[in-house]
């Protein structure tokens, strides 16, 4: 397995970034033998959700059972249900198997699976071992990095939850292959987050592999998540808790939190609402006077190029505006952006014109081309 390995710093412990490819298939993918290691105690509790488990489940199930006393908890797909229901399912067969505090929690799947074993190893007698096995691509670049976990509210997303960082995470680009087509593409929305915020040599290195990477190219991909990782771990080392520079990584989803709101939570994929998002924020940095035109076009390009929806559903401004109210980037009650001073650079900034993010939130068709 050609592998890549990174290393996350935290307060809390220091972890691993597997990033390689160990099979094409879920017959031959190894996930097991990578994890091991980092299984604290004898219980082990794989959570999985309804569309990944039939390829990958019982296999990791079989494989650590040799080892381990093994219980499955698989909970229904999509965004509608990252919730408290689900959250109780996790520590109803923690509870029933009288789960001890050294158990070990593996999120199998993606980011909302990932977001949710998070938060429940997070509070489950007040915090146990857990361990991200993501097996998408959204997750794998972004939210099983890091230590974000926690579940939505009817009036916001990701409102309640805590930061809880896990012992290891494992990206196996083998699993793409039995990934949804629009769930790939979602995913790289954050991929081309990152470029737009911190690295414009990265947008570059996108925009000339773009094929390779529709292509599901093993090394190409690998490559990427491995860049995206990267971006992510120093991000993380230096603010843990989002006190300072890693807001940026919010570039676009406050834009995006109003819409899967409104909208209900599945009904745009988050990654979907990330690009539209994103599209928003350049727009208003171009009527702040910090990019060009130019630039924003590019930014539309390369998401179309992408297969990304960038044109946001209609929604009344005052509607957004008080939806925003809820995001957790609000400080001392004013919204705060994250903005674009150039292509490959952020700032966050709550000194913008109301007026002028009624205008972006009401149409930026003038842009879509």
């Amino acid at each position: 397995m050609n592998q890549h390995i990174l290393t996350v710093h935290t307060q809390s412990h220091d972890y691993p970034i597997f990033i390689g490819k160990s099979g094409d298939s879920p017959k031959t993918i190894n996930l097991a033998s990578q994890i091991v290691p980092f299984i604290k105690g004898k219980q082990v509790l794989i959570v999985s959700n309804d569309v990944i488990a039939p390829f990958y489940l019982k296999k990791l199930q079989d494989e650590l059972s040799q080892n381990f006393t093994v219980a499955v908890c698989v909970l229904p797909d999509g965004e509608t249900h990252k919730n408290q229901d689900s959250i109780n399912a996790i520590y109803d067969v923690l509870m029933q198997n009288h789960f001890a505090r050294d158990c070990t929690l593996i999120a199998l799947g993606g980011g909302v699976i990932g977001d949710m074993v998070g938060f429940a190893a997070a509070s489950y007698m007040r915090g146990v071992n857990f361990i991200q096995v993501p097996t998408t691509l959204l997750a794998q670049v972004d939210s099983s990095v890091g230590g974000k976990t926690g579940i939505n509210h009817p009036l916001g997303k990701n409102m309640i939850g805590a930061f809880w960082q896990p012992v290891c995470v494992l990206a196996d680009m083998g699993t793409f292959g039995t990934l949804a087509d629009r769930e790939f593409l979602a995913g790289m929305a954050e991929v081309v987050k990152y470029a737009l915020i911190f690295d414009h040599e990265f947008l570059i290195w996108l925009e000339q592999n773009t094929q390779k990477i529709l292509d599901k190219d093993a090394d190409t991909l690998s490559h990427m998540v491995y860049r995206c990782c990267d971006y992510k771990a120093k991000i993380v080392a230096s603010d843990e808790r989002e006190a300072g520079v890693r807001a940026l990584l919010n570039f676009g989803h406050t834009f995006g939190h109003v819409i899967e709101t409104h909208e209900g939570y599945g009904t745009w994929l988050h990654g979907e609402a990330v690009s539209i998002g994103m599209m928003q924020a350049s727009v208003m940095s171009h009527k702040m006077g910090l990019i060009e035109r130019a630039d924003v076009l590019r930014v539309a390009k390369i998401l179309q190029d992408f297969h990304l929806p960038i044109k946001p559903p209609a929604i009344a401004p005052d509607v957004a505006l008080n939806l925003m109210g809820h995001d957790k980037k609000v400080k001392g009650g004013k919204i705060r952006l994250v903005l674009l001073k150039s292509l490959g650079q952020a700032f966050v900034s709550a000194d913008f014109d109301v007026r002028m993010l009624e205008e972006v939130l009401v149409s930026i068709d003038e842009y879509v081309v």
